[in-house]
């Protein structure tokens, strides 16, 4: 055991690595090493807990974190990039399991520490705490199976589903205020349990209701939702480091969603209350089957000589370079072009993939160079001056309806604005519409090539034609 001061500056310097993680992961060349202080933080508050704090049960504790540490360094190793989205949806779930599953034994253990009103201050948290972490829990299941491919990305919308929402948050206040009414006579376990049950089907209800097309917000939002579960958890043990860590990263996943939205010109609630696109461009929405003209093919070898005789060249990655496993040949294209010396940037969407950064992962595991690598804000003025644009397995990103079609579900949507540039090589493997659901007329545009099939087996061969 070590003394409760060692435990306390234990605790502060974790609490400043953490800090300084989220510092680090706000730019792509200090990732790794924001990565690398959020593990040390992790690490040291790990340490001064099970040596500071827990008093007992050691040969459970050490088997529960050998369990856990093994399934999560499996997992780790095993999992491929474009599954990265899904992993952190299953992770967020396993934080509200973990909020729900303490609430429960912080009642039932420890409810008659307290009396008058710290009692009643104990039971909101704890009350408060197995709510979010039940909505946290079974969103990211459904949000997990969503992102897997397991449940359709369509959105699931109930007749009259904002009355049910608006009864369900009734129910859960009813039901909140008859648990401190009970608990106070040291009652209080069926109140809780209709609750968590209400906050299950909550959760179930509002992330099956949103749509493909606003899957990054749906993470960045879960992933708030599990630092607030967190937090929760910190007050109904008492623990300052658990309060200040889920409030970390409670708000950043706040101000994420926010960045989100505002990439796609959506408001939070609108997102919640309405969330729309399908899943991969099932169904097309209204005006999505129109003839709007005629698609110009294009093949590699065709491509390679735009390529080469390009001064100018914009990559736009999208979820199919993901699906394809393409990036590490978009390297060595980009790396063969600049040799050549073209000037290739890669242009990225806040939206891009399935989660806010998957582009920015990707291309950083393929080993492309961070200042070529640019944010949509930072390039759109560009594309007038771009030779060749490359859109790979892109769709709703690079839409034109978004700035043209006011009655578009996209509509006001900040896209990148590759059509004005002087052509457009546009990869996929078929006309399907994007997460939205809407076609795109810049697959129709006059100085728009459509280069079909699998984005890693299309450009191996401009790569070997290069």
């Amino acid at each position: 055991m070590i003394s409760s001061g060692i435990v306390t500056v234990s605790y502060i310097a974790a609490t400043v690595l953490f800090i300084l993680a989220l510092g680090g992961l706000s730019n792509q060349e200090t990732a790794r090493r924001g990565n690398w202080y959020g593990i040390s933080g992790m690490a040291i508050a790990l340490l001064a807990t099970v040596l500071g704090v827990v008093t007992q049960n050691y040969v459970i504790l050490m088997v529960a974190l050998l369990i856990g540490g093994s399934i999560g360094i499996v997992l780790a190793r095993r999992v491929q990039m474009t599954q990265m989205p899904e992993l952190v949806a299953i992770l967020h779930s396993l934080v509200g399991l973990a909020a729900v599953a303490v609430g429960y034994v912080s009642f039932m253990d420890h409810a008659a520490e307290f009396t008058g009103v710290e009692k009643t201050i104990h039971d909101i948290e704890t009350y408060l705490g197995i709510l979010i972490g039940a909505v946290t829990f079974s969103g990211s299941v459904i949000a997990f199976g969503k992102l897997s491919g397991r449940i359709s990305g369509s959105p699931l919308t109930l007749p009259g589903r904002h009355w049910f929402n608006l009864l369900l948050l009734l129910g859960a206040i009813w039901f909140g205020r008859e648990f401190v009414i009970q608990s106070a006579a040291g009652a209080g376990i069926t109140p809780l349990m209709i609750m968590t049950g209400i906050a299950l089907l909550f959760g179930i209800h509002m992330v099956m209701a949103i749509g493909g097309a606003d899957m990054p917000v749906v993470v960045s939002m879960l992933n708030s939702y599990s630092g607030w579960a967190a937090s929760a958890t910190g007050f109904m043990l008492g623990n300052d480091l658990l309060i200040v860590t889920g409030a970390l990263v409670g708000s950043s996943g706040a101000i994420l969603s926010y960045i989100m939205c505002r990439a796609m010109n959506r408001k939070f609630i609108a997102v919640i209350a309405g969330g729309f696109g399908t899943g991969g461009g099932g169904s097309p929405a209204a005006g999505g089957d129109e003839e709007q003209g005629e698609v110009v093919p294009i093949d590699p070898q065709e491509t390679a000589e735009l390529l080469s005789n390009a001064k100018e060249v914009m990559i736009i990655p999208g979820y199919g370079m993901a699906v394809a496993q393409a990036q590490h040949t978009v390297f060595e294209i980009t790396k063969t072009l600049r040799e050549k010396g073209v000037n290739v940037r890669f242009g990225i969407h806040p939206v891009a993939g399935r989660m806010p950064g998957h582009m920015n992962v990707l291309l950083a595991e393929a080993k492309v160079p961070y200042d070529i690598v640019f944010e949509m804000e930072e390039i759109n003025e560009d594309f007038p001056n771009v030779d060749v644009s490359v859109v790979i397995g892109a769709n709703d990103i690079v839409n034109p309806s978004a700035l043209t079609d006011p009655n578009s579900p996209i509509a006001g949507m900040p896209v990148l604005e590759c059509w004005k540039g002087k052509v457009s090589i546009v990869l996929k493997r078929s006309m399907a519409t994007g997460y939205a659901g809407v076609q795109n007329p810049l697959f129709f545009e006059e100085n728009t090539r459509m280069l079909f099939g699998d984005a890693k087996q299309t450009l191996d061969e401009v790569l070997k034609a290069l």
